[in-house]
């Protein structure tokens, strides 16, 4: 008996202190995140497709939200390549690659997810599958 509440109580503080550091700064890896068209944006003078590649199921919509807002206010003019941006969305900090892609009134946006910084802490990082 004395070995089990031993044993349980060692279990119960290993769990705790885990627990605990995760809530202060964690970094995590994921490997599978969704890919897909987010937003079609259409206008006599153009159309603006915005797709996501490597998102979270629970923000993609979100951050492609403001992607198209950061294509408006800063890279429609701009033609100097794939830029990282930063995007502070509703519900978590995105940092990825911005790629846009232009063929005559069709415009493409593509946002390449990187790093989520979510607000209790953790920090999620994507990294290529490989295998």
């Amino acid at each position: 008996m004395k070995q089990c509440t031993t044993l349980m109580l060692l279990l119960f503080a290993t769990f705790a202190s885990a627990q605990s550091t995760c809530k202060e700064q964690c970094v995590k890896t994921y490997r599978y995140g969704y890919n897909g068209m987010e937003l079609i944006a259409t206008s006599p003078k153009e159309t603006i497709i915005v797709s996501t590649y490597n998102s979270k199921l629970s923000i993609k919509e979100d951050i492609a939200n403001k992607v198209y807002q950061y294509y408006w206010d800063e890279l429609r003019n701009n033609d100097s390549g794939p830029v990282t941006v930063t995007i502070d969305g509703d519900f978590a900090k995105v940092t990825g690659k911005c790629i846009v892609t232009k063929k005559g009134k069709l415009t493409a946006v593509e946002f390449h997810f990187e790093k989520i910084e979510w607000p209790n802490g953790i920090t999620e990082l994507y990294r290529m599958h490989q295998g």
